[in-house]
């Protein structure tokens, strides 16, 4: 969840292109950059099920929310409701968006325990909070701190019921933290129904270290404003050569940052994405969601550890976040390390430990970590 190994096949393709570019990275850059870059964004565009015009290539889930949020069209008089619950991120995105444009951010609780909460209370609360003033709905699908995943479609419906008796230039938009559930998850853009969708690549998609994406629907590109010049639309670059003003509109080339970057990392995001496709989605989120499963159910029957992610598979995702009573979270951590158990302590004031298995654990590996768990409690 934190950093990934590079699959061999994404290893091999970084590599390719490392030597080439080290060879002759000029002629190699000026014949094959463009290209290379378009195809990085096509195969992020198949995996979101969206036209390639609505894919900006970043380096990271926050490079993604801070291009979407501080791009935002918004001034006083407008909200942004978020969570308490959000991440850092997201709450700085938004604050540094505030101080820019009046624009009011308003936080909210999603549940009272999460240990306890329901489909129904997370969606009711977002439905009771919806404001006439409200334009903008910035969420995380997975929550980092405990775990929780947020019923994004439901939420969704309840975007377009508050939509649906306003007009086009008062739309309520939807924004996503989706890192956590990108590459999990078998959901699409579509299928969620969010207008902004950031994540890295680096993280459950085993994908190049150094890449993200950010994903934009036509309402979305609307009320945003690219923050950083682009060298991915040519007609912005062309219309400043030539003196005239830049284009109008925007789409994920122009959001797109330009500059110099590292390159054989951007455009090795095709071979992840294959890879991913060749072992399938839903057997990924079935072997996710069974290996976190179980990872709860053998920690719950522990004396002294808490689970906090919910048991529910539809609440939660590929992180199981608990405590041991009697121990700060970082003690834990490291008596895990001891073990060679990888845990980390979710950056949060709760500060629990988290553990994630994934695609490339075994059920063995997760009895091993429960066993770890079982001496140190």
């Amino acid at each position: 969840m934190l950093l990934t190994s590079h699959p061999v096949p994404v290893r091999e393709a970084i590599e390719k292109h490392r030597r080439n570019l080290d060879a002759d990275p000029v002629e190699y850059l000026e014949r094959n950059g463009d290209a290379l870059t378009e195809a990085s964004r096509s195969a992020a565009a198949d995996y979101m099920g969206m036209n390639l015009a609505h894919i900006a290539l970043t380096d990271s889930t926050t490079m993604g929310i801070g291009l979407i949020y501080s791009a935002l069209d918004l001034g006083p008089g407008d909200e942004v409701l978020t969570t308490d619950e959000d991440y850092y991120v997201t709450h700085h995105a938004l604050r540094h968006l505030s101080e820019r444009t009046g624009v009011t951010i308003r936080r909210i609780s999603l549940f009272d325990d999460v240990r306890e909460t329901t489909r129904q209370e997370i969606v009711e609360r977002i439905r009771a909070e919806i404001r006439p003033e409200t334009r903008v709905l910035a969420l995380t699908w997975v929550h980092s701190s405990t775990g929780l995943k947020i019923p994004v479609a439901e939420i969704a419906g309840v975007v377009r019921e508050a939509n649906a008796a306003r007009e086009e230039d008062g739309q309520l938009l939807f924004g996503l933290d989706a890192v956590h559930g990108f590459g999990v998850e078998t959901e699409n853009f579509f299928e969620l129904g969010v207008d902004f969708y950031a994540a890295g690549c680096h993280k459950w998609l085993f994908g190049p270290r150094g890449t993200g994406i950010a994903a934009i629907s036509e309402r979305g590109l609307a009320l945003t404003r690219p923050t950083i010049p682009t060298f991915d639309d040519s007609a912005v670059f062309s219309a400043w050569y030539r003196g005239e003003d830049a284009p109008a509109g925007n789409n994920g080339p122009r959001m797109t940052p330009g500059g110099f970057k590292p390159f054989e990392h951007y455009w090795s995001l095709p071979e992840a994405f294959e890879l991913h496709a060749r072992i399938g989605r839903e057997d990924i989120a079935a072997r996710t969601h069974g290996l976190a499963s179980a990872l709860k159910e053998a920690l719950a029957s522990i004396g002294g550890v808490n689970v906090h992610t919910p048991r529910d598979a539809e609440l939660s995702s590929g992180i199981v976040a608990f405590d041991v009573e009697g121990l700060n979270s970082e003690a834990v951590v490291s008596r895990l390390r001891e073990r060679s158990i990888v845990a980390s302590v979710a950056p949060y004031p709760s500060a629990l430990v988290r553990l994630t298995p994934s695609i490339r654990n075994t059920e063995d590996e997760v009895e091993q970590a429960a066993a770890a768990v079982r001496e140190i409690a």
